[in-house]
């Protein structure tokens, strides 16, 4: 008799009841309906297709392009004694041969691959001889080319649908416009498709955003009003520490995340924050999935996310419990101008894309017609410096070669050479005076890298080299020279990446095949940031709509709980009045701008504007510590 999915359930999973709509999805997929599931953040995903892939014999094949998320999901499989496989990590052709007899001799439940995988014809074979029972798509918005992170492996999943037509597709998303869905469930190839679409609407999280020139202290505003588990989201490793280290000065319980960190540090870090031992997480957006703490108070971010899909998910890591909660975004005067200098100037075009690819092939002395399954060790900084590439645009070229199948990367670029300061700062000074010529080298990753006295951190050889004014071999020979007297820890890995060739070299016929992806891309993180910018500078309209709208939700409402709704709630007082009321506080006594806004209640764009009329009224002055007084 064929187990019911609330048994299931409550057996390995160890809850009473489902949450809308994970049961009707389950019934839809047991009824053999392909089904397309919309659920935002903390919907438990998973479940809609664990639990089936349980009830019904055979194997539930899980297509996921999260290498880290399959791994997690096999080991947390494993401690229910549920046997699931995936065909992760740089595999032997004999290896993965091995690990599909398995599947079809050893009772395996479930089998993760990505969607790379799927280029393997032999591959695609072997699964045919597999007992699939249910084919579930995680991250399916990855098959549109409008979504936030196209990967056109994902087209070749529809061809699964000749060789498995009774088997049922379950695509899987957290987060998609009205276009995106459209494009999946065609680009999947899905029949008769049932669709489940959660709402986007999170009735007890406020979207707050807040103009801040001084960020740390509006965070430590909202940290003494919150004092429950927080999120602070940066936007690199530097600046996870870097906060992570400014609240602990301040007397905050704060620890850190990012995806440099060794397994037992992240591990560690992440069970402080998880048994409340700090209050506080800082990290990068490698910190995030499968987090599932109910109890998040706020969410902060502080600088601009690249668009409205991350920010939905990031934000809505607050406040899953039901309870009142706040996500918070931070707006610096330069952040818009800041944010789009790292993402959008530097997204290359067809131009960058056909010289980099040109450059490529004879830096590696590929023949034309050669190439195709060969793999060689690449250096990525010794390639932009032979041919005087930019740095970032052109990893980017690589990475969307990677991602268009023509090129597969090995690993990070950022893992090749890393050092770290054993002595304390005062010795390297000393150092520094006893060799004049090192000066200069030593000074540059004091400067970038002020990290290094407390975490192995990853260096750019050619820029160090570049702001010295040195030779990148001078470089190498002076952190040789610090290793050797144990002022420093270094490892030089030789070369930063493996890099395999997929296709044969074709120069024009390979890029005039993938520029039009890359042209449409472009665009797509153009108009993407352009929402995001949207909802952080909008002043006129409630937060909660501008992100329900841009899911393609109608709502007649303003939430009443965001920055907009309170605001507009707030009676307007005029600047006569704020003015007699700051000139009143200033007879008592001298203050900054800070204290005055926080004992008049006035928001900062109040006191800035009032207390520029006074100075120009000369009404006021500035004293030599920054506070204000009575002319």
């Amino acid at each position: 008799m064929q187990q019911q999915p609330l048994d299931v359930l409550k057996k390995y999973w160890k809850h009473e009841s489902f949450r809308t709509p994970q049961q009707e999805i389950i019934q839809s997929v047991l009824q053999g309906k392909d089904t397309f599931a919309l659920m935002p953040t903390g919907g438990g995903k998973s479940v809609c297709f664990q639990v089936p892939g349980m009830v019904k014999e055979g194997i539930c094949l899980v297509i996921s392009p999260l290498i880290a998320l399959m791994k997690d999901q096999v080991t947390n499989l494993a401690k229910k004694d549920i046997k699931a496989i995936s065909l992760t990590g740089a595999l032997s052709t004999d290896e993965i041969s091995d690990k599909l007899d398995n599947c079809k001799y050893g009772n395996y439940k479930f089998l993760y691959l990505s969607p790379e995988r799927l280029q393997a014809e032999w591959i695609v074979e072997r699964l045919k001889d597999l007992p699939i029972n249910l084919v579930a798509i995680d991250e399916a918005h990855c098959v549109s080319q409008w979504g936030h992170d196209f990967r056109p492996a994902y087209l070749k999943i529809a061809h699964l649908k000749e060789y498995l037509p009774d088997v049922p597709f379950l695509a899987l998303t957290a987060s998609a416009t009205q276009r995106v869905q459209s494009d999946i469930t065609s680009n999947l190839g899905l029949k008769d498709v049932t669709v489940f679409k959660k709402s986007f609407l999170r009735e007890n999280l406020a979207y707050m955003v807040f103009e801040a020139e001084d960020k740390l202290y509006r965070i430590q505003q909202i940290l003494d009003k919150n004092k429950a588990p927080s999120i602070i989201y940066v936007r690199n490793r530097k600046a996870c520490h870097d906060v992570s280290h400014q609240l602990q000065s301040l007397g905050y319980s704060a620890t850190y995340y990012h995806g440099g960190l060794k397994e037992k540090e992240k591990e560690a870090n992440m069970n402080l924050w998880l048994q409340e031992k700090a209050q506080v997480m800082v990290a990068t957006n490698a910190f995030g999935m499968g987090i599932d703490k109910p109890n998040v108070k706020t969410v902060i971010h502080i600088q601009l996310p690249e668009n409205i899909e991350s920010y939905y998910q990031e934000a809505g890591r607050a406040g899953r419990n039901g309870e009142k909660s706040y996500a918070v975004l931070l707006l610096g005067p330069s952040d818009i101008a800041t944010t789009r200098n790292q993402f959008i100037a530097v997204l290359p075009d067809k131009k960058d894309l056909k010289q980099v690819y040109a450059k490529l092939n004879s830096f590696l002395q590929i023949a034309y017609g050669e190439g195709i399954g060969q793999s060689y060790s690449f250096n990525l900084n010794e390639f932009c410096s032979q041919y005087s590439f930019n740095i970032v645009k052109t990893y980017n070229v690589l990475q969307f070669l990677d991602r268009q199948g023509i090129v597969t990367l090995s690993k990070e670029f950022s893992e090749s050479i890393k050092l770290q300061f054993l002595e304390s700062s005062k010795e390297v000074l000393r150092y520094i005076s006893l060799n004049p010529h090192d000066e200069e080298m030593l000074l540059a990753i004091l400067r970038n890298y002020a990290g290094a006295f407390d975490m192995e951190v990853a260096v750019d050889v050619s820029y160090i080299a570049r702001k010295a004014k040195k030779a990148e071999k001078e470089v190498f020979a002076m952190l040789q020279k610090l290793a050797d007297k144990q002022i420093i820890s270094y490892t030089s890995k030789g070369n930063d990446s493996t890099l395999t060739f997929n296709e044969i070299r074709e120069d024009d016929l390979t890029i005039n095949r993938i520029a039009k992806f890359l042209e449409k891309r472009n665009k797509i993180k153009v108009e993407q940031f352009q929402e995001v910018i949207n909802y952080a500078t909008d002043n006129n309209k409630c937060k909660s709509r501008i992100i329900l709208e841009y899911f393609d939700e109608e709502v007649n409402t303003d939430c009443g709980v965001c920055s907009y709704c309170i605001n507009k709630k707030r009676e307007k007082q005029s600047p006569l009045v704020i003015a007699k009321e700051i000139l009143t506080l200033l007879e008592y006594s001298a203050y900054t701008s800070r204290e005055i806004e926080e004992k008049l209640n006035l928001t900062s764009a109040e006191t800035i504007e009032v207390l520029q009329l006074l100075l120009d009224n000369e009404k006021i002055k500035i004293n030599t510590y920054n506070q204000y007084t009575i002319v």
